[in-house]
């Protein structure tokens, strides 16, 4: 059976995600970077970069950026918005990403973590990031905050672009936040597709963070800087080093 990420990071994902900005992701990434006190220069690892919008950021900080993603359709989105070409985008797998860096600090953003039902499958893209960085090397980790989302999960809503109608459905089943997006257009049949995330709590994080020989510097609640709280903060944007003289 096919994966529910290769079906749903095609076309109709760039129609239920384009109310996502360049000018939210311009924001997130200027507040990230600082928080990693990166150098102009600094090789940098987009990893799971979707149609680019933070990559495309990062390269007019003047950063060296790679971007990858398993989706060759939001790739070819990220390249057409990519006109002075200054970022290198590569398809492949946050598993086994094709490329031996080393990169001065990855960035995975916009829960881009916890695709796979297998923990050791989640647990292997931290050893890709710490494959991939340098010694000393920063990373960023922008995930839900399992908390949050447990008592503000909205179930339903509705929204209307055009003549196309996006009804969306969200349920908590185990640890994982499920969505169901339907996709109603006149003259065409109904698409749906399934999205799927593992919730890791903090403490998980911080095991399997330390078992990839990365460790976790900093948790912030959202993008303002606010310190985390497990009640209460939206996001979990974990910052943290490669240990020094660690291979993973």
């Amino acid at each position: 059976m096919e994966p529910w990420y290769e079906r749903s990071f095609q076309e109709d994902y760039l129609l239920v995600y384009k109310h996502r900005d360049a000018s939210g992701a311009a924001k997130e990434v200027q507040t990230m970077s600082g928080w990693l006190n990166l150098k102009k220069g600094a090789r940098v690892l987009d990893l799971c970069c979707g149609a680019g919008r933070h990559s495309l950021v990062l390269a007019d900080l003047g950063f060296s950026v790679t971007g990858v993603d398993l989706s060759e359709t939001l790739l070819n989105e990220a390249r057409s918005n990519d006109r002075l070409r200054r970022v290198r985008w590569l398809q492949g797998d946050m598993r086994r990403v094709p490329d031996d860096g080393p990169y001065d600090a990855v960035f995975n953003l916009f829960t881009s973590f916890g695709y796979f039902e297998d923990d050791e499958q989640n647990m292997q893209v931290l050893n890709e990031v710490g494959r991939l960085l340098t010694h000393g090397g920063r990373f960023a980790i922008d995930v839900l905050n399992p908390s949050y989302v447990e008592k503000n999960l909205v179930p339903h809503s509705v929204r209307q672009d055009g003549m196309v109608r996006i009804d969306e459905r969200r349920e908590i089943k185990g640890n994982e936040v499920v969505k169901t997006i339907r996709i109603i257009q006149p003259g065409q049949q109904e698409r749906i597709y399934r999205e799927q995330v593992k919730l890791y709590e903090l403490r998980d994080f911080r095991s399997m963070l330390a078992k990839s020989g990365l460790i976790l510097d900093n948790v912030l609640g959202d993008y303002e800087g606010e310190a985390y709280h497990e009640a209460t903060s939206p996001r979990m944007i974990m910052i943290g080093t490669k240990k020094a003289g660690v291979s993973a």
